[in-house]
């Protein structure tokens, strides 16, 4: 029992192992967070990653580098719920503090998964692809001030 409590899983750790070698800029801000910029197909994004040891969750934050010229709430949000409604894994969310668009996911982590390094990799994958997919409509509404429906016909059409 006594050396079961000496090391305590953190998958922080196997976050860094995952970025570690990609021309990544990574900061280990504490114990339990990490944040790892990339070069997205349309800018930089931010990797926010967060581990809560009580509840064996990790949380993923992907930020777009996006922000709207003007913030229309109503606009936004309805944005945010037409493109939630179409995702199985995570969602759409807006951080108004620093006015951005940003995927969220949580993750319940058991430290004995065997197939957790894959799974850390696909949600990795899924935030980056998602995000990749909606900047280009969070652009058409933040900047151009289409409305969100108009702004996600092309997507209807695909």
């Amino acid at each position: 029992m006594l050396a079961e409590n000496l090391y305590k899983y953190n998958p922080i750790d196997d976050i860094e192992c995952l970025f570690a070698g990609r021309q990544h800029s990574t900061e280990r801000r504490s114990s339990n967070e990490v944040v790892v910029q990339i070069s997205g197909k349309w800018d930089n994004m931010l990797l926010f990653f967060a581990w809560e040891e009580q509840m064996n969750c990790l949380h993923l934050s992907c930020l777009m580098n996006i922000e709207p010229e003007d913030v229309n709430l109503p606009s936004i949000f309805e944005l945010l719920a037409l493109l939630n409604e179409d995702l199985w894994v995570g969602y759409f969310s807006y951080w108004e503090e620093a006015q951005t668009p940003l995927f969220k996911h949580s993750l319940l982590i058991e430290p004995t998964d065997a197939n957790l390094h894959n799974r850390l990799a696909q949600i990795i994958n899924i935030a980056i692809t998602e995000c990749e997919r909606a900047y280009p409509i969070f652009h058409a509404v933040f900047k151009q001030k289409i409305s969100p429906r108009r702004a996600l016909l092309p997507l209807t059409l695909m």
